[in-house]
Order: C-alpha cells, then structure tokens, then sequence
C-alpha cells in the first residue's frame, strides 16, 4: 500500500519515472512534430514557444495531429489552451478509416470546452456514440477550467474506465462498454464565422504505460456503459439491476399476470418491443415491473427506429385503465421528433423526446446554460434516460442533462394536469409509489442495462 502512494505521489511532482517497466515519455519534443501525423482535415499546426498550435481553418474539417504509436492503459498529461468561445481537445484510444469520410477519425474525446457551457474534461465518443460523460454529471467541477489560460489535464485510461481531471479536480469518470487501442491526437474542430483563425495550444504532452489492473482513486461521480451489469462501485452505493438481460423476471403485462407471450422479445442482452402498426398497446401490451417504487434514481438505455413512439412510465396504477390503451402514469416520452407527428401535438409541444408527456416540454436550455437543443439527442443510436424522484420532487434527465425538474401536488402541478389529456383521472401523479412501465405504443424500441437505486 505505502509502494503504491509512493508511486502516485511520484508521478505528479516527476517528469520522468517507472511504474513497473514503464517509463513516462514526452510525446512532444517541444521542437517540432516528429512522431506525429496530421489525419481527416488541413488546418495548419505548427510550433510556438514551445508549444503545438493548431489553428482553425476556413472549410476544413475537424483535423486531428495524431501519434504514430498507439496506447491501451496509460496515464496522459499535458497542458492546453484554447482561445475563448471555441472547443476541440485530445483524442485517446483513437481509430482512423479513411472510408469514413469526414468521420474519418473516430474515439474517445476529452473534451476542451473555452465557452459558456463548460464541459472541458468531460469524454465524447468522436464520430461514433457522442457523449459520454458530459460535466452535467459533475457541475460543480466546472470552475476547475480557467478561459484563456493554460489548463493541466490528466486522463487515466486503464481497462473499462477512463478518468480525467484538470487542474488537479477530478471531472469524469467512466466506465466504457469496451476497451480499445488507439492512438492519441489534438483536434482542431472544424470552424466558420468568427473561430476562424482562432488557435489551440498544446504543451508538456507525456504518456506513462500503466498495467490493467493499475489502482487509482476517483471522486467524481461514476457512470457505467457495461450492459446489462452492475460495477462494484454500484452494486456497493445500492444500485440493483432492474432487468437482468436474458429472461422476464421481475416484469409482467400490464394488463396480466404474467409476460406478453407476443409482441416482445429478448436477445443479445436487449429487450425489444414490436413494431405493430402504430397503436398504443394493442399488440403484446405494455410490460410493468412486478414491485412499486417510491423514491428511486431509474436509469435505462433505449434506442428507437426512425418515426417511433414508446415511453417510461411510473407511479403507473394498473388497475387505473383495464379498457383499451396504455396503463396510466407519469411518462418520460420516448419519440422521434423529426419524424413522429407527436412532436407538434398538443399544448407547446409537451410530447417531444424527455417531456413528460402531454404537461411539460423537455428544454436542456432551461437548466443546462449554452446548451443546444436536441444538439445531445443520438437519434438512431443509444440514449440514456434517468428518472429521479424524491417525495414529490422529479427531475428527467437524457444522456446527461436535466430536461424536466417538477414538484407534484401544488398548485402548478393541478393546473398542468387540468389542461392535459390525464384531467379525467382523479389525483393523477400523485400516488406515494406505482409501478415502472415500458410502454407498447406499435413501434420497435430497444431497452438495456435497466437498473434501479432506491432512495430514502
């Protein structure tokens, strides 16, 4: 233990040491780019003081100077500093296809973010899943980035889990689905209008090999991509899986006592409702958990086809609606904006993907400052949903970012109600505890890793 500390310790006030065989090297000579290449686009690098510059070009697009040597397991450090308003970073465990077009270059990304939303140090899937761990994970650790100034960042890349910190505060830590070998780049992100000419500094870059099974502490909050199970780290924090990724148990229909013999489907670890035309609920039915839920932090990743419609619900009665059509409860909607006529329906376009359905329109912009719209939406691919109740208290989140925050039971809350499609349900989203749904609505969605911690 004390030859473990010893080492840690080392590496932050050493440029040079060995940690088992491995011995820390400067990828930059602080001279020129020998030992690097540039890929995908053609903005110019060139060395200053020291430093790589790499300055944003007119029509290219994004340009990654990147090492000619790949890396697994490693601790990256280096300096960087990025002209106000624009963003790009370093690339580690990266992948080049030429056949890729202007994706070309595609990995994971950690993140130089000089603007007002402020997600430096967060991790973004280049070209391929998109983010990862945006910093709405840790907000507070935003103000660790300084604008216009040199940022010391650190990234340990040891197996599944990638960790980063700037300026000494630990920002992201993530546990990926796999573990790759790649190269490392610095990316000058394609650029127009003003960021034209604008330049990204890099400086002290230097890489130590570490073993798989090398230790390190992380205080920033964990997220998980491994399908269908639990870290230790979860499993130690009270997180339990929801769905185990092979058979039905713990769920039901909603409108029976055991699983819809049709209409859903399980394979490769993902749980598939049907496409049936459309309606809602009329084939295999919605499916519900078998135990009600209270307080809780629900997360789930689901992915839906072009034009579809499906949802999670909860605080769900099923004894509510034994007629025609999906069980009632509040609904964290599942849709296809650009393609699902829902989207334009109703009061203020309450339907959209992260509302909740019919009473509140999912708006990053309301509580995530320079953020896009949809800009965080993998439309085709996996998203992540997370419902957090507390008391009446209930907060939707989509890959990250908070969507919808409401309290239940006040005065707001009835008038919402009163002015939606659940006026006719007496006391609606006001139950103490209900079930957990996965909504049948005639279109194929796919659902994963569906894991539950319940609060006090």
């Amino acid at each position: 233990m004390k030859k473990s500390i010893l080492c840690l310790f080392t590496l932050l006030v050493c440029t040079n040491l060995v940690i088992g065989q491995q011995k820390t090297v400067n990828l930059f000579n602080g001279k020129n780019l020998k030992g690097w290449k540039a890929l995908n686009g053609y903005a110019e690098y060139l060395v200053e003081d020291n430093a790589i510059v790499g300055i944003s070009t007119k029509g290219s697009p994004s340009t990654y100077l990147s090492t000619k040597k790949e890396y697994t397991n490693f601790i990256l450090e280096y300096d960087i500093n990025v002209d106000y308003t624009l963003n790009g970073g370093v690339q580690i465990r990266t992948h080049h296809d030429p056949s890729k077009g202007k994706g070309s270059v595609y990995g994971s990304q950690i993140e130089a973010d000089a603007s007002e939303r402020g997600w430096s140090g967060g991790i973004y899937d280049q070209s391929r899943n998109g983010w990862r761990y945006p910093v709405e994970y840790n907000p507070e650790a935003k103000s660790a980035w300084k604008d216009n100034a040199w940022n010391s960042v650190k990234v340990i890349a040891c197996g599944h889990r990638i960790a980063t910190w700037i300026n000494g505060v630990n920002i992201a830590n993530l546990v990926e689905e796999n573990i790759e070998t790649g190269f490392i780049s610095l990316q000058v992100h394609s650029a127009g209008g003003d960021k034209i000419g604008k330049k990204t500094r890099w400086k002290n870059i230097k890489i130590t090999e570490i073993p798989e099974d090398y230790k390190f502490t992380t205080t920033a909050p964990l997220v998980s991509y491994l399908h269908n199970q639990l870290t230790e780290d979860e499993k130690n924090s009270g997180w339990k899986l929801l769905w185990d990724g092979k058979t039905t148990n713990g769920w039901r229909g909603a409108k029976r006592n055991d699983f819809p013999s049709k209409g859903w489907s399980i394979k490769d670890g993902v749980l598939t409702v049907h496409a049936s035309g459309g309606g809602e609920s009329e084939h295999g039915g919605d499916i519900v958990t078998t135990k009600p839920y209270k307080n809780f932090e629900l997360e789930l990743d689901f992915k839906f086809t072009k034009g579809a419609n499906s949802g999670i619900k909860y605080f769900v009665d099923t004894n509510l609606n034994k007629g025609k059509g999906s069980a009632i409860g509040c609904e964290f909607q599942i849709l296809d904006d650009k393609n699902h006529p829902d989207a334009k329906k109703g009061v203020g376009s309450k339907r959209t993907i992260g509302s909740l359905y019919d009473l509140i329109k999912a708006d990053s912009r309301l509580h995530v400052k320079g953020l896009k719209p949809l800009k965080y939406v993998n439309a085709g691919s996996w998203n992540r949903a997370r419902i957090v109740v507390n008391g009446n208290n209930v907060v939707h989140y989509l890959n990250g970012c908070k969507v919808v925050e409401y309290e239940r039971g006040t005065q707001q809350w009835k008038a919402l109600v009163a002015y939606s499609k659940y006026k006719n349900w007496p006391n609606f989203g006001e139950a103490k505890e209900g079930l957990i749904l996965l909504q049948d609505h005639g279109d194929e969605v796919h659902f994963r890793s569906i894991k539950i911690k319940e609060l006090n």
